[in-house]
């Protein structure tokens, strides 16, 4: 066996892992003297992504398709979420931003919502906190600006979708979800231009020059949304 074959042997091959379902929320904090973005530093002993930037997300769990809210999912942005999908709803639609919010929560101690409606009833064990703290999760104010695939190279595989909303939607904040034991160590805000000079994954570039883009168009609903995959991560269709 040449030494050729003999490394191809022992490259693990990731192909055949299925991409799990996972979200992210982008928060913008808009001024007259800029724009700025949330974003979290990873612990240096990560082996996924250490002491990187990032935005707050995670997976998509099961609870996330049985919580409440308050306001739907814009039109555009639910149809753009149901395409390119196995088995489209607008369920599974919701469930995806509500991903993004339990995971904000989890690693900001952020709660994005409404506190209009008094404490959600009969809520999961995850989402325990915006009923103890009476908030509402609201879904009208959020953008679905981007989607990401991790090319099929990588051991761990997300099919994430990317949301913003601006930082007048957090009702409540919880303090002491970020530190040197918890999954970001800390928090920042971060001047949209200056997101690329940071430690930061690629995707989370290319989804931030995707924000860019939209804010340059209005921050419209109806704006195009990037799916990136691949092992170039390029743009290859819009949803």
């Amino acid at each position: 066996m040449s030494e050729t074959s003999q490394v191809a042997e022992d490259k693990p091959d990731y192909t055949q892992i299925v991409p799990r379902d996972a979200a992210s929320l982008i928060i913008m904090d808009r001024t007259p003297g800029g724009h700025y973005v949330l974003m979290g530093r990873r612990h240096e002993r990560h082996v996924f992504m250490p002491d990187a930037y990032v935005f707050p997300g995670g997976r998509l769990e099961p609870c996330d398709a049985e919580m409440v809210v308050a306001g739907a999912l814009h039109p555009a942005a639910e149809r753009k979420l149901m395409a390119m999908v196995d088995d489209p709803s607008p369920l599974a639609a919701r469930a995806l931003a509500l991903a993004a919010i339990r995971e904000t929560f989890e690693e900001t101690g952020h709660l994005v919502g409404s506190t209009d409606y008094g404490a959600p009833e009969e809520t999961p064990e995850a989402w325990r906190a915006f009923a103890e703290h009476a908030v509402f999760p609201e879904l009208d104010a959020l953008h679905f600006v981007a989607r990401a695939i991790t090319p099929p190279r990588y051991p761990r595989r997300f099919d994430a979708r990317f949301f913003a909303i601006d930082a007048s939607a957090i009702a409540h904040t919880v303090e002491g979800a970020h530190g040197p034991d918890h999954e970001l160590v800390e928090l920042v805000w971060v001047g949209i231009d200056d997101v690329a000079s940071l430690n930061t994954p690629r995707i989370t570039r290319l989804v931030i020059d995707a924000v860019i883009h939209r804010l340059a168009g209005g921050f419209l609903q109806e704006t195009a949304v990037p799916l990136f995959r691949g092992d170039s991560l390029a743009g290859a269709a819009e949803l």
